[in-house]
């Protein structure tokens, strides 16, 4: 049995990278572009701007969540992949294209775009990780994978800041924008022939039928997870990580202009310190939630969330030559706690489903984390028109941390130890 194990993991192995390949070149993307678009309207003086951006980000996962799983379980999801990587070049077209001339409805279009590119991508690789490994194994394959696009997301972010520095022109457009413009199209070709190594399955339900109601139709499947206790637990928990997660990006990056005067580079690294944290987490979730012990990490995890943003919202009164250090350091913890909580959770969705509902069930809780994701922008408006001190909003996000992390241990101690302990069920 070890050696027929051992075979289909090598077997895996060889789809798994061009897979984690393709995911990887994109969150790059993604993430490069978002914080050069953020850092600029944060530089140029309309910090509301990067709001927006998120928020149009989040409207295709809202809207298109129900097609975008039942494309996942209609057809391979190895043809889907490909065909959200051509998607994406087009979007890092019109991408290219604001950021050159620096037009905000341009880099809107391409906002939304992207996102509709994720909103499909998503259901369809991580409904592919159970097809290509034994289920005991696919947090081990999460971990691994959440180390990649932390890895990516590193780089993009820490890539922005360092290129948006060059401020000579070039063709009478700042050397750091051409190079940002220049860099998505190109990234976003060798991603697309990555994409054409992706394991191309036959598609796992194809008498599926088109939800036409659309958000409607993903609404009502997150309704019958009140029929799946730990399940509908999961969800709630996911999406409020996320709603925190991008929370704190936002106030970061004015964090690290209005306390310490830093310029896009030097803000970059201050959000790139935490991301190492949620790397860091990612693999650390892979040791430690295994034999049905995942459960147990959720709760403390959040606790640990809780401190890590509190003590940021304490940077105030701590000397001044220490305050970088001490936020820096907060930040890290805040993304251990993030990256164990989220591996597991995110494992959990791609297990629990039979196959036919996989993309399905993936979208939905899709859905439910990037509604969290949009109202973190809508909140952030508000504590912007508030005034309250980009370090002091920590202290809020802490608050409600902590009220999360009491009711996460309510909802998972009602419910019996072993009961879906990542295995599957059928949602229908």
């Amino acid at each position: 049995m070890n050696s027929e194990r051992k075979q289909l993991l090598r077997r895996a192995r060889g789809r798994f990278v061009s897979m984690a390949s393709a995911y990887g070149l994109g969150v790059f993307n993604d993430n490069f572009f978002k914080q050069a678009v953020m850092l600029i309207a944060v530089y140029i003086g309309k910090p509301e701007l990067q709001n927006l951006a998120v928020i149009i980000f989040t409207l295709p996962w809202l809207l298109f969540a129900a097609p975008a799983g039942w494309l996942a379980d209609r057809f391979s999801k190895g043809k889907i992949v490909i065909a959200a990587k051509l998607l994406e070049l087009v979007a890092m077209g019109f991408g290219a294209a604001g950021v050159l001339l620096l037009s905000w409805p341009l880099i809107m279009v391409m906002m939304f775009l992207m996102a509709l590119q994720s909103t499909i991508f998503s259901p369809a690789l991580n409904g592919s990780i159970p097809e290509l490994y034994p289920e005991d194994y696919v947090v081990v394959a999460n971990s691994r994978l959440k180390g990649l696009v932390m890895a990516a997301n590193l780089v993009g972010i820490i890539l922005a800041g360092i290129l948006l520095k060059y401020k000579a022109p070039l063709w009478g457009v700042p050397l750091g924008q051409m190079l940002v413009a220049v860099g998505v199209v190109t990234i976003s070709l060798i991603g697309l022939f990555a994409s054409l190594g992706v394991v191309k399955r036959p598609a796992a339900n194809p008498q599926a039928r088109f939800p036409w109601t659309g958000p409607i139709d993903t609404v009502r499947t997150l309704w019958n997870f009140r029929h799946d206790k730990l399940l509908a637990i999961i969800v709630a928990a996911d999406s409020f990580v996320w709603f925190v997660a991008v929370l704190q990006i936002l106030i970061i990056n004015q964090l690290g202009q209005s306390m310490f005067g830093f310029n896009e580079q030097q803000t970059s690294y201050l959000l790139v310190t935490e991301l190492l944290g949620v790397g860091a987490g990612g693999l650390l979730a892979g040791k430690l939630a295994h034999n049905g012990r995942w459960r147990r990490l959720l709760v403390p995890a959040m606790l640990a969330l809780t401190l890590a943003t509190g003590m940021v919202a304490m940077s105030q009164i701590i000397p001044e030559a220490i305050q970088l250090t001490w936020v820096a350091s907060w930040l890290v913890l805040a993304g251990i706690a993030g990256g164990v909580l989220l591996v597991p959770m995110e494992s959990f969705f791609q297990t629990r489903p039979a196959p036919k509902h996989k993309g399905a069930v993936i979208a939905a809780a899709n859905f439910a984390g990037f509604a969290g994701m949009m109202l973190s922008g809508a909140v952030e408006l508000g504590l912007q028109a508030s005034n309250i001190a980009p370090s002091h909003r920590f202290g809020l996000i802490a608050g409600v941390c902590l009220i999360a992390a009491i009711l996460l241990r309510r909802g998972l101690h009602s419910i019996p130890d072993g009961h879906g302990d990542l295995t599957q069920g059928d949602l229908s």
